[in-house]
């Protein structure tokens, strides 16, 4: 739904939250935030804070901390199979090897086409050799680091496990410095990007395929389509929409990264990376992406308030004493896991905090079947990012959906976390893996990022006037 475009004029995020929460934040009949192009103003429905709250709260008092947090040794490795194939098509226009990126050309001979033809196939040439470079993945590591993951993997193992990823077990897995590869442009968009989401949305978000959504191919100026799509959001449970509306955020803060870190100049001696506004407001603009921007954003919005009440449920978690941000160097350590608790009682003190008890709170079996159904896609789409050609967005993609996944593990298991032992001798019911840690404040990293890029971009449009 949402190989997007930019920003301007409309109407922008639409929150709530208080006791009934949910089902205010997946109605999409809500007052407008009028986006002129610089700002974003209003109310949040119901509640005693406005859009520049949640603005000043994340770009002021949590995002620094956390950017702090994220670039220590714990949370900069993750643990990634890159190669695995994708287990629901075959594609080949790109490869699985370690240093194949993205091959979707091959040289053409300049004996059997014109001249004309011949520029056309270089430059295809070209943009298809910049692609598999800007999307490689940069694995190295240096020897000291090497070997402190095999002594962290040794203290990890010794821990109690409750849940095994398919990432974290596998031979094929390496570790992958998060601070070596950001997350910024590629080059990889097009038919395969459309793909990837095509499948996300139509096949995962519970729709039909008659209905269709907006701004499909050759669907941009079907009106009827966009009021048939959201008639039938509307007609779904709480539940389910608010499933969409977490992937569509997510889609959405992946695209304000690109536009945030795009390639303006790439010669033989240097490589500028920077904010491209016009590429912003292709996939935010409410007239470029007719009214899609704006309600994009409001998602964004959606899922950080449901992130960051993930960050605050899991406090009592890390505030056990048994638990330690092990990288062995006790004083860092001990350093960095006082920084997480900082950020997770902020996280905590924030005073708009989304209600998830009113989530899978009818028919008990109905409820049961409800959420396994949401779990299940919510599992098929982390395996559709085995299909991402682009290894670096793979990269991003694959730990971003785990994060999420880390963050409603967490919302499902208020009883488990309240019910943790305060004595180290006792077995707890709720754990979480060093994967599943560093993908959920990473995660949350990425929305955090995006709330404040939001700010910068506002600054830019207001400059360009």
């Amino acid at each position: 739904q949402q190989h997007f475009s930019g920003n301007s004029v409309g109407c922008l995020i639409w929150l709530v939250t208080g006791r009934h929460a949910i089902h205010l934040l997946v109605t999409l009949v809500t007052r407008c935030f009028c986006f002129h192009l610089t700002k974003v103003t209003g109310d949040l429905d119901d509640c005693a804070c406005d859009v520049e709250t949640i603005d000043g709260f994340n770009n002021e008092q949590l995002f620094p901390k956390l950017q702090t947090l994220l670039e220590s040794d714990y949370f900069r490795f993750y643990k990634a199979n890159l190669n695995k194939p994708c287990p629901f098509w075959t594609d080949s226009s790109h490869c699985g090897l370690r240093d194949c990126v993205v091959q979707p050309c091959s040289p053409v001979s300049s004996h059997f086409i014109s001249f004309s033809q011949s520029a056309e196939a270089n430059e295809q040439l070209n943009e298809c050799e910049k692609t598999q470079h800007l999307g490689a993945v940069d694995v190295s590591l240096s020897d000291e680091t090497r070997e402190a993951l095999l002594e962290w993997n040794k203290h990890d193992d010794e821990a109690e496990r409750f849940c095994v990823v398919d990432d974290e077990e596998s031979p094929d897995s390496q570790y992958v410095d998060l601070l070596l590869n950001p997350e910024r442009f590629t080059g990889y968009r097009g038919p395969e990007d459309w793909r990837i989401w095509t499948s996300i949305y139509e096949e995962n978000c519970f729709k039909p395929y008659t209905v269709k959504r907006p701004l499909m191919p050759g669907s941009f100026h079907s009106s009827s389509g966009e009021r048939t799509f959201y008639s039938w959001l509307e007609g779904q449970c709480v539940e389910k929409r608010a499933f969409y509306r977490l992937i569509s955020g997510l889609h959405a803060s992946i695209n304000i990264h690109l536009s945030a870190r795009y390639l303006l100049e790439d010669s033989w001696f240097q490589k500028k990376w920077g904010h491209n506004v016009s590429e912003f407001r292709k996939r935010f603009d409410s007239e470029l992406t007719a009214g899609e921007g704006p309600k994009r954003l409001r998602n964004l919005y959606f899922l950080y308030l449901i992130e960051l009440r993930a960050l605050a449920k899991a406090l009592p978690f890390f505030q056990q004493p048994s638990f330690r941000l092990y990288t062995g160097r006790p004083e860092e350590d001990q350093k960095h896991k006082e920084l997480l608790l900082q950020i997770l009682q902020l996280a905590r003190s924030f005073p708009l905090h989304f209600d998830e008890t009113s989530l899978f709170a009818g028919d008990e079996k109905e409820a049961a079947k409800l959420k396994d159904d949401i779990r299940l896609a919510f599992l098929n789409i982390s395996r559709i990012m085995d299909c991402v050609g682009c290894f670096k967005c793979r990269l991003w993609g694959k730990l971003q959906t785990q994060g999420l996944g880390t963050a409603l593990k967490i919302l499902f298991s208020e009883r488990q976390i309240e019910a943790l032992p305060t004595s180290s001798n006792r077995r707890p019911s709720f754990q979480l893996s060093r994967q599943e840690i560093v993908s959920l404040l990473n995660a949350f990293g990425r929305i955090s990022t995006s709330i404040r890029e939001l700010k910068n971009f506002r600054s830019l449009l207001a400059e360009e006037g």
